[in-house]
């Protein structure tokens, strides 16, 4: 297969740039060959975007919401091809990405059932003398940047809310999984999107460089490592009126309290630790259990991750050689006896990236091992004495964006969940979502959010105060957080 950009409506010619050949990581065969674009072609998609935006934001929402529309059953005809891609290019299991399929559907639906019910707010002034309302202005072209551990849906997450609202994009996809993103094209042609509304680029980090840096792009979603996030706000330092959604790394914790349902505690937390390989940033990858529980939990929680998470079944192959070797280095840290389940892989892998699951006794929380993002399918256990020592050790790191607490007890689930350093939290349960919640991270997993009733990643906000003959203009933005809020 050979894959090529996709730019005004059309898919490009073979560009004379070089290319990327993208590798099956569960059996190392090549798949595709994938274009690294150039900086003209970049620019040949924003030029096309940045044409395309006054028309494409002037369309009615009952327009845009028929094409979202569109673009879900396509999808949706076209389910099994989908996920059997996505498997083939990632390295997950076909179950896992039919879940992915179907959630990349519904960011569709969602979006284009909910810009047919978006309200306004109007307010007076203390005086009752002037009425201010709020109007807003698609803000014009976004970058969309995805990751390769869950191509379809992340890319869909940032595409649909884009067209939704009136903006115009360029997307560019990981050049590891870039498969489903041209699947998603051919979509745009069948759908009959209007040229230049939605282009999609292959390339790598220079790719991503040039595209953010584009003087037509007025926001950039991003979501990928930390230090990549980093480099986007150097990049785009001078471009004040460029809006920033920044989704990065995390090590999430896991807290256990003595009151849990321990079954069902041991379940949420190996689905929280293992799923996708432990390829996915909100995975629960350090386990803090109350110490009266520490030693029942740990041994039915290795006998369930023994029997539940098989490579080849249950247990989809890691990314690629060079992300399976950063995952080896980390376990090569580890003393024998420190492995509950699992071990170091060997050295060089023949037939694919597999890694089984590994489960690892720490006693040192400033470990590498625990504060370090492996993103694989390796977790720590630990156990905590009291509520104060568990949510010391799950705040003691630079990432914040998810954590997961296991308790019955309703008032420590607020009294706890506030104090987490997370941008998201969920109680008994992990990896639920609901569309209309913000969501992001905090310290160094990012800034922004996105979703939410106020998804102002799309739209420029302005107050508008009417008094008499006299208008006035100010910016409004507000951040809304999970549980822990910052306005």
């Amino acid at each position: 297969m050979n894959i090529s950009n996709f730019i005004n409506g059309s898919h490009s010619s073979p560009s004379s740039s070089p290319s990327f050949s993208s590798i099956n990581p569960q059996t190392n065969e090549f798949i595709a060959s994938i274009p690294l674009s150039s900086s003209q072609e970049i620019d040949l998609a924003v030029q096309a975007a940045h044409a395309a935006f006054p028309r494409w934001s002037a369309t009615s929402r009952a327009q845009r919401s028929a094409y979202l529309t569109a673009i879900a059953d396509a999808i949706h005809a076209r389910h099994e091809e989908f996920a059997v891609w996505e498997s083939r290019d990632q390295g997950k299991t076909l179950a896992r990405a039919r879940v992915e399929v179907d959630r990349a559907i519904a960011n569709f639906r969602y979006f284009a059932t909910f810009i047919l019910h978006e309200t306004s707010t109007a307010r007076f002034t203390p005086d009752e003398r002037v009425l201010t309302y709020e109007h807003r202005s698609a803000r014009g072209v976004f970058a969309l940047i995805s990751p390769w551990n869950m191509p379809l849906y992340l890319l869909t997450w940032k595409i649909a809310p884009c067209l939704a609202f009136g903006c115009t994009g360029v997307a560019k996809p990981s050049e590891l999984t870039s498969i489903t993103a041209y699947l998603l094209s051919e979509i745009f042609v069948q759908v009959r999107l209007p040229p230049g509304v939605m282009n999609i680029v292959y390339g790598d980090g220079s790719t991503g460089a040039d595209l953010v840096r584009h003087g037509f792009i007025q926001g950039i979603s991003f979501t990928g490592g930390t230090q990549t996030g980093i480099r986007i706000r150097q990049d785009t330092a001078a471009d004040i009126q460029k809006h920033l959604s920044l989704e990065l790394g995390g090590k999430n914790a896991t807290i256990v309290f003595d009151d849990a349902d321990l079954d069902a505690a041991v379940d949420v937390a190996a689905k929280a630790a293992f799923e996708n390989q432990g390829e996915i940033c909100l995975c629960g990858s350090r386990i803090y259990i109350h110490q009266s529980i520490y030693h029942q939990f740990v041994s039915k929680f290795v006998e369930h991750v023994s029997r539940t998470y098989i490579p080849g079944d249950t247990l989809g192959a890691v990314i690629s050689l060079a992300h399976y070797n950063k995952i080896r280095s980390y376990l090569t840290l580890a003393k024998q006896e420190d492995f509950l389940l699992g071990g170091v892989p060997p050295e060089n892998p023949t037939n694919g990236y597999w890694i089984s699951p590994c489960i690892l006794k720490n006693n040192d929380n400033q470990s590498p091992l625990c504060q370090e993002e492996i993103f694989g399918p390796v977790v720590t256990v630990s156990p905590f004495d009291t509520e104060e020592e568990a949510v010391s050790l799950a705040n003691d790191s630079k990432y914040g964006l998810a954590a997961i607490l296991l308790t019955k007890d309703g008032a420590r689930m607020r009294r706890v969940g506030e104090r987490l350093q997370a941008g998201l939290v969920w109680v008994n349960c992990w990896l639920v979502r609901e569309l209309g919640t913000p969501f992001g991270g905090m310290k160094a997993s990012g800034v922004g959010r996105e979703g939410g009733s106020i998804l102002k990643m799309c739209f420029v906000w302005f107050v508008f105060c009417i008094a008499l003959c006299s208008m006035r203009c100010i910016v409004c933005e507000a951040n809304i957080y999970l549980l822990n809020r910052d306005i």
